[in-house]
């Protein structure tokens, strides 16, 4: 494929979605194999499933961050992070909780959904956890409360500051690249409209086609970790 002259583009912003993770293993969550193919949120991902059995939903998180751990980053994960060392202006969006971008070294600029690797007390805050799969601690040290993971569940309210923030750089952004998302959950799946109408070149780096693949102005049908390092130049450095 053809290199792409980014230098034309001063503000990039990547929206990188379940499928950037799926090629490194990490199971999806909608469709055929998806996490919630298996299992019932209603049992494991939800507010009201936590205050029925705080221990059953972290047992089950923490199952889901083991298997995270078994995954390695790809070259589409480096090919970021380094794009990001090189240039000025990249912003990497996330809706992923499975903390691969990070461990490659990206910079993520809002994680819509929260993270596997952190928890939270209602009354005392967030904690980092991200040493292994098991839980350093379940209960909060300052009050002894169950710290539940810091995701956004089903039924719960989208954090409103990481939402904006994401907004404001998309609405901003000249070149828009939309990697590994089917673009149909909202409110996330409205960033390509935004994107669209504020003038952005509109990329989709996907295998398949998807309901949004209309809006972008080029759709490279690859993997990401292919379509990444094909047509995204690092600056050789002089």
């Amino acid at each position: 494929m053809k290199p792409l002259d980014l230098d034309a583009y001063p503000r990039i912003v990547f929206f990188a979605g379940a499928g950037m993770s799926a090629e490194s293993g990490v199971p999806t969550y909608r469709g055929k194999g998806g996490i919630w193919e298996q299992y019932d949120y209603e049992e494991y991902a939800c507010e009201r499933a936590f205050r029925r059995d705080p221990a059953k939903v972290l047992d089950f998180h923490e199952l889901r961050r083991a298997k995270v751990l078994d995954c390695t980053p790809h070259a589409g994960h480096a090919q970021l992070a380094a794009l990001q060392a090189a240039r000025p202006g990249v912003a990497v969006v996330t809706p992923n909780i499975d903390g691969l971008l990070q461990r490659a070294g990206v910079a993520v600029a809002a994680e819509l959904h929260g993270s596997l690797w952190r928890l939270r007390c209602e009354r005392h805050g967030v904690w980092t956890d991200d040493e292994a799969g098991g839980y350093r601690h379940r209960h909060c040290m300052e009050c002894g409360a169950w710290l539940r993971p810091d995701i956004v569940w089903f039924e719960d309210m989208v954090d409103d500051s990481v939402f904006q923030r994401a907004g404001q750089l998309v609405a901003e952004a000249d070149l828009f690249v939309s990697i590994g998302t089917s673009a149909v959950v909202y409110p996330a799946a409205g960033f390509a409209s935004l994107a669209r109408q504020r003038g952005a070149y509109m990329i989709e780096i996907n295998p398949e086609a998807t309901a949004a693949s209309n809006m972008h102005d080029l759709c490279l049908r690859y993997p990401a970790s292919e379509a990444l390092t094909g047509a995204f130049p690092v600056p050789a450095r002089g």
